[in-house]
């Protein structure tokens, strides 16, 4: 399972990653990762994850369990790869304020209803939320979800979208084997702490919510 908000962009040579030139592909790759493409071989966030000669992750995080109250959302569904979720999440915010109903409040939260170790990319579905009180109507392109109460294994991601997915493995493959619990008949989700337009890629903070039982 994967998820993130962020786009994806590929170290590799600049006519297989579709840019004229390197110039202009370390140009895009540093806006987004905050660094140039060697340093980030280097130092980025995803290094965490390289493999040790056990074939384990270096990697070692908190993972607290945190117990919510349902959740009421405003979200707008997004069918595609999971890397392409920041479509819905401008139909969403542009919608909210051409109407005025933002408000500073509102928590940004993305839910994600399918696996993708199984289901195609084009035909993945999520939906980028809100958070609400139920006070506004979910005319289109809005839709009216409900994330569950409960107990959720919770794990905090910095850097960013992009290399969320190396998170989502160790916690699936290593955290959760290792813990001793069940995962819960229900939705993941991410909560995005901070948003992408203020802060550098290296600071992006996501918590991941894991539904356990």
């Amino acid at each position: 399972m994967e998820g993130g908000a962020g786009p994806r962009l590929f170290i590799g040579g600049t006519k297989r990653s579709g840019y004229p030139n390197l110039q202009s592909f370390n140009r895009i790759f540093k806006s987004v990762y905050g660094m140039p493409p060697a340093q980030y071989r280097k130092e980025g966030s995803h290094k965490a994850f390289d493999p040790l000669p056990n074939g384990k992750t270096a990697a070692m995080f908190d993972i607290t369990s945190r117990k919510i109250e349902p959740i009421q959302l405003l979200g707008v569904p997004h069918v595609g790869s999971y890397m392409q979720i920041s479509q819905a999440f401008e139909t969403l915010f542009g919608t909210l304020y051409a109407r005025g109903l933002a408000k500073p409040t509102m928590r940004m939260i993305g839910v994600y209803l399918d696996d993708p170790d199984i289901v195609p990319a084009e035909k993945l579905r999520s939906v980028a939320c809100v958070t609400t009180d139920g006070e506004i109507s979910p005319a289109a392109p809005f839709e009216r979800r409900v994330l569950d109460g409960g107990e959720y294994a919770v794990q905090r991601h910095k850097g960013p979208y992009a290399d969320m997915h190396k998170a989502y493995q160790w916690l699936y493959a290593e955290w959760l084997p290792a813990s001793g619990r069940q995962l819960r008949d229900s939705v993941m989700f991410e909560e995005y702490l901070n948003n992408p337009r203020d802060v550098p890629p290296t600071e992006l903070l996501t918590d991941i919510h894991l539904p356990i039982a």
